[in-house]
């Protein structure tokens, strides 16, 4: 799986991307995150890369001409010119697990970055082929939601997490999809007085099996009772 990030400031993306499972999985040549510096293609020496809105109003907008170049660099270096390209917007679909799912099956994709006011709409019109949103809020750009959807694929992708069963009973995943996840417990078995549940301690794993079941219904009915 192969993410190009297009990015004012790629630092933040292969700095974030160095760590933890998604640096393993990197390391491991599981997953590729390949930051593309929008600014290396500006439309003069002094990298510019936006300009004030036409209409007037407040904040300035990311220019086509550097993002279009950007977006051309990345599918000359590629066999697969069909390759989605993901723009992170407010405006856009929020991401949910089934669309993690969905995107970890595509190999490769780009990752649209905005920036100030956000892109000229002729970009989005233009290459832009989903919006995705990280939730009902406005970030300063879009390079944390793009590390979140990274983070939420890449995790799907066949050997980033080692076991499958990692995720297949996680919240939203497998067939819990509209369950939260139950609780976890580790040593030691009491901690400040608090317990372990027996049940956890009985080696019964049918009946562990059916308390976690009970779990998740009850964690759902209490917190997102929507999802029921």
């Amino acid at each position: 799986m192969i993410f190009h990030v297009l990015t004012l400031f790629p630092e933040m993306i292969r700095e974030a991307a160095a760590h933890s499972i998604m640096g393993r999985a990197v390391k491991a040549e599981k997953i590729q995150i390949n930051p593309v510096n929008i600014r290396d293609f500006a439309i003069n020496k002094h990298g510019q890369v936006d300009d004030a809105p036409y209409g007037g109003g407040a904040g300035m907008v990311m220019m086509a001409a550097p993002v279009f170049d950007a977006y051309e660099y990345v599918i000359s270096q590629s066999d697969n010119k069909d390759m989605p390209v993901i723009y992170l917007s407010p405006q856009g679909k929020v991401l949910n697990q089934p669309m993690a799912q969905n995107l970890s099956t595509c190999g490769e994709m780009i990752l649209l970055c905005g920036h100030y006011e956000g892109v000229d709409e002729r970009i989005i019109e233009e290459i832009v082929t989903a919006e995705i949103s990280i939730g009902d809020y406005v970030l300063t750009g879009g390079e944390p939601a793009a590390l979140v959807l990274i983070d939420a694929v890449a995790r799907l992708v066949p050997g980033v997490l080692g076991k499958e069963a990692s995720f297949q009973d996680e919240s939203f995943s497998g067939e819990n999809k509209n369950l939260l996840e139950y609780p976890h417990y580790t040593r030691p078995a009491v901690f400040r007085g608090k317990e372990v549940p027996e049940v956890l301690l009985s080696g019964n794993h049918g009946k562990i099996e059916t308390w976690r079941r009970e779990q998740s219904l009850e964690r759902t009915r209490i917190k997102r009772p929507e999802l029921l």
